[in-house]
C-alpha cells in the first residue's frame, strides 16, 4: 500500500522559510512534486523532480525561490521554501507518479497534504 506522508509545514512571517517533507513508502516512483492549493482556487503545480533529480521543474510563482530535491535512498522528496510571500499560503499536497511523465496533473497517487500559512 502506498503511503505518501508531509511534513513541516507550519506558520512563518513573509520573508521566511520553511523546508517540507514527504517520505513515500510501499512503492518507488518516477517523478515526484509538490501541488499546492490555496483556499478558493484551484490546485497549482508548484515543483516535480525525475529520479535522477536532474530535471527539476518549476511553477512560475515559485522559480528562483523553491528549491525541489530528493533522497531516493529514503524514499523522500523536499521542498525547500524561501522568501516565502502570504500568497504561498496554501496546503501543499506531496503527489508521486510511477512513470516520469504526468499528464494534466494527474498523478498516482496524493499525501493527505500539510498547511503552510504565510504572515504579512
Amino acid at each position: 500500500q502506498v503511503q505518501l506522508v508531509e511534513s513541516g509545514g507550519g506558520l512563518v512571517q513573509a520573508g521566511g522559510s520553511l523546508r517540507l517533507s514527504c517520505a513515500a513508502s510501499g512503492g518507488t516512483f518516477s517523478l515526484m512534486g509538490w501541488v499546492r492549493q490555496a483556499p478558493g482556487k484551484e490546485r497549482e503545480f508548484v515543483a516535480s523532480i525525475s529520479w535522477t533529480a536532474d530535471k527539476p521543474n518549476y511553477g512560475d510563482s515559485v522559480k528562483g525561490r523553491f528549491t525541489i530535491s530528493r533522497d531516493n535512498a529514503k524514499n523522500t522528496v523536499y521542498l525547500r521554501m524561501n522568501s516565502l510571500k502570504p500568497e504561498d499560503t496554501a496546503v501543499y499536497y506531496c503527489a508521486a507518479h510511477i512513470s516520469a511523465t504526468v499528464v494534466a496533473g494527474t498523478y498516482d497517487y496524493w499525501g493527505q497534504g500539510t498547511q503552510v500559512t504565510v504572515s504579512s
